[in-house]
């Protein structure tokens, strides 16, 4: 099984980035948790980012035949990107949506997501423990899709 991670604008800065919001750990070390909990559970999962919406829809169009899940953060795209719905929709991609933070405790316009409407599921609020909760979710998601 191979699933595509994908992490939005900003995540880049992690770490760095308003910790009291977002935590102090690192991109490159939640990768490195999700390299570590796909190899226990025997999976391969490929993490990419980018500050760039154009770049995600076309990971996401070439993810088609190739992955057999999306988790994605699309961090503030959460909220605008109309472009990263419909990719996830017309690929038929299963998604798991993961925030570090629970946006639902947020700004008012953090509360609305885009991609919810077209994700399997969202997980939100639990730092970079969210990361591993949605790649398990993702896991089972695809192994249940199976038995069908």
């Amino acid at each position: 099984m191979k699933i595509l991670i994908l992490h939005g604008p900003n995540l880049n800065l992690l770490g760095k980035r308003e910790p009291g919001i977002y935590g102090t750990t690192s991109l490159e070390e939640i990768n490195a948790r999700i390299s570590d909990l796909a190899s226990e559970m025997g999976i391969e999962a490929v993490c990419f980012q980018s500050n760039y919406e154009g770049e995600l829809v076309q990971r996401i169009q070439d993810a088609m035949g190739v992955f057999n899940a999306l988790v994605i953060n699309p961090g503030a795209y959460t909220h605008t990107s109309i472009a990263l719905r419909d990719a996830i929709a017309s690929t038929g991609i299963p998604t798991v949506e993961v925030h570090l933070s629970n946006i639902y405790r947020r700004e008012e316009f953090r509360q609305h997501s885009y991609i919810s409407g077209v994700a399997a599921g969202q997980i939100a609020g639990f730092g970079a423990e969210s990361y591993l909760l949605g790649l398990r979710a993702a896991v089972q998601v695809v192994n249940n899709s199976e038995k069908r």
